[in-house]
């Protein structure tokens, strides 16, 4: 049985959502599975962990400077271990910007960090208009607009694909 971290950062709950179904499947495969936002960074240690999972949303086109320097902190235990990252962003609800590879976000991210993870995955978000305070609304839909999604100020569509979830969790399991 592994002891597996979990830490993620999350702007609207999406993430710990997706953590939280991947606790659930790397759970059933029969490892020890540590769920941490990183805003509780500093009260967990990661020493004692055979393999950590960072998940991290987008807002803004931009992950969580805390996750950064979380990994950049820790960048040599990392390599140590078995490690995997995903990000989750709306773009990705794009079968051609789903995969690691043809993510732009992902892509931009990897490139910005010393850390190169194992394993990578790209899960699409959700759009909830009527939860997102005036500001947000109006810039996520800008963003919608100029990317061809949905704008309606009612709108709310969860995109996560959560097959694939389940899949990455037991891909986990396995590294």
């Amino acid at each position: 049985m592994a002891k597996i971290l979990i830490i993620y950062s999350t702007t609207d709950g999406q993430t710990r959502k997706i953590c939280q179904r991947l606790q659930q499947v790397i759970g059933q495969q029969g490892d020890h599975v540590t769920v941490v936002s990183i805003k509780d960074e500093p009260q967990i240690d990661p020493t004692p962990f055979d393999k950590i999972v960072i998940g991290a949303s987008i807002r803004y086109g931009k992950h969580s400077p805390q996750i950064v320097d979380f990994i950049e902190k820790n960048r040599l235990l990392l390599e140590s271990k078995p490690n995997a990252f995903f990000s989750v962003n709306v773009v990705a609800r794009k079968p051609e910007k789903s995969r690691p590879e043809n993510n732009p976000y992902l892509q931009k991210f990897l490139k910005r960090i010393s850390w190169t993870p194992r394993q990578l995955a790209v899960f699409a978000g959700k759009i909830d208009y009527p939860s997102y305070r005036f500001f947000d609304r109006f810039m996520i839909r800008l963003i919608m607009w100029m990317t061809k999604g949905p704008t309606d100020p009612t709108f709310v569509v969860e995109y996560t694909d959560w097959k694939q979830v389940e899949a990455f969790g037991l891909l986990v399991s396995t590294m």
